[in-house]
This record gives structure tokens, C-alpha cells and sequence, in this order.
């Protein structure tokens, strides 16, 4: 076809016919066939390679990393995100905190009123002491055991006749210092419970009737063996 009748068919939408597809079957220079798909070398690709191929000794990574990362992951004892508390929980701890918070003033004023206390008996033996020295009217001599009840237990004071008669109508009385008993008068008993009134230890009113001291009579003294 002459180039003049090909350029009208082309002008008339023709199009020229595709030429055939050369094979390259021929041996290489080097004498190797060209295998299909070769990448130039005569060897070919092996199925998988290309992006994301794993190389030898890499480990594939899993999770939500990406192929080749690894995911986040978490280490022991670690824990998620934590959720907010509620208003009846920040409630609730908040009365929690309110209440240590008042026991343990509860505590400290405890101790400071206990450690007050103390200071005051100290200071109120103290003062005692000093208002009965050298005034007791314990008799060497006396032999008649007077017994009464004193901080849970019975107890005893040896005193004269006239003593245990003055005694027994409310003239003398009994005060305990430093673990000692001392016959005192009536007006230094009514002194020494002024200054400290856990140490009377018997005052006798003359005017209760005879079954509120039933010690008061010799008759029915305790035996010794039976006093601690």
C-alpha cells in the first residue's frame, strides 16, 4: 500500500494493523536462555519477593504495628487507662478522709488530756506531800487493827483505843501517800481531799448508819490472813 492510500485510510479512522510480538528465544551471549519474567540474570523472581519480603533472621511482626513492627504491648503490673470516678465514689472517699482526719484528732487530744492529767497528779502528790509532812498520827505502839475498803481491796491502819474511838466518830481520818496509810485529823483530811481526793482513803461520816462501816466495830474485824 502506497503511502498515499495509507494516509487517506488513516484519515478516515483506519488504523494501521499491530505488529506482531518478537520473541527473544534466543540463547543469551553467554550462552543462557532468557527464561520469562527474568530479572536480566536468567533467574526468576520467587513468588512473594518484593515489599514486605522477609529476609532471613527477621521476625514478622504482629499486632497493630504494621507488618514488620511490632505492637504496643504492655509490661507486667501495668495496667490501662483508669476510668474517672463518679461522683458517689469521690463522695465516699472524700467521707473517708473527713473521718481519719477527725479520729486522729480525737487521738491526739486523748493523749494530750491523758499526759495533763498526769502532769496534774504529779503535781498534786506533790503538793500533798508536802501539806502531811511530819503531821501523821500513826502510833508505834498501837496494836488494834482498823480495816477498810480502799481501791477495790481491804486495807488496814493500826491504830489505839482512843484513836479507833476518835476514828470511828469521824474525828481522825486516813490518807494514803506513797503507799503508806497516815492517820490525819479531820481538818487535815478535809485539806489533803482539797488538794488530791483520791488520796483519802477512809473518812468517816459519824452520823451513817452502822451497816455502811461495817468495820468500824473491832468485833468484826477482817482476819490477817485474810488481808492483801
Amino acid at each position: 500500500m502506497s503511502d498515499t492510500l495509507r494516509d487517506q485510510l488513516m484519515g478516515l479512522g483506519f488504523k494501521p494493523a499491530p505488529k506482531p510480538e518478537r520473541k527473544n528465544d534466543a540463547p543469551r551471549r553467554d550462552g543462557r536462555p532468557q527464561g520469562k519474567g527474568g530479572n536480566g540474570n536468567g533467574n526468576a523472581r520467587p513468588q512473594g519477593a518484593g515489599k514486605g519480603e522477609q529476609k532471613p533472621g527477621e521476625r514478622r511482626g504482629h499486632g497493630r504495628g504494621g507488618a514488620g513492627k511490632p505492637g504496643p504491648s504492655r509490661g507486667p503490673g501495668q495496667q490501662g487507662p483508669r476510668k474517672p470516678r463518679t461522683a458517689e465514689e469521690m463522695d465516699l472517699a472524700k467521707a473517708y478522709a473527713i473521718r481519719a482526719q477527725k479520729e486522729k484528732e480525737e487521738r491526739i487530744e486523748t493523749e494530750r488530756l491523758k499526759q495533763e492529767e498526769a502532769r496534774q497528779r504529779r503535781e498534786a502528790k506533790a503538793k500533798l506531800e508536802e501539806l502531811l509532812k511530819d503531821k501523821g498520827l500513826n502510833d508505834e505502839a498501837a496494836d488494834i487493827a482498823r480495816h477498810f475498803p480502799y481501791g477495790g481491796k481491804i486495807k488496814r491502819i493500826y491504830v489505839t483505843a482512843a484513836q479507833l474511838t476518835a476514828l470511828n466518830a469521824g474525828e481522825l481520818g486516813v490518807v494514803q501517800l506513797n503507799g503508806r496509810y497516815l492517820l490525819v485529823t479531820a481538818e487535815l483530811l478535809a485539806q489533803s481531799e482539797a488538794v488530791f481526793a483520791a488520796s483519802v482513803a477512809l473518812k468517816v461520816d459519824p452520823n451513817a448508819p452502822a451497816e455502811e462501816d461495817p468495820y468500824a466495830d473491832p468485833q468484826f474485824q477482817v482476819p490477817d490472813d485474810l488481808v492483801w
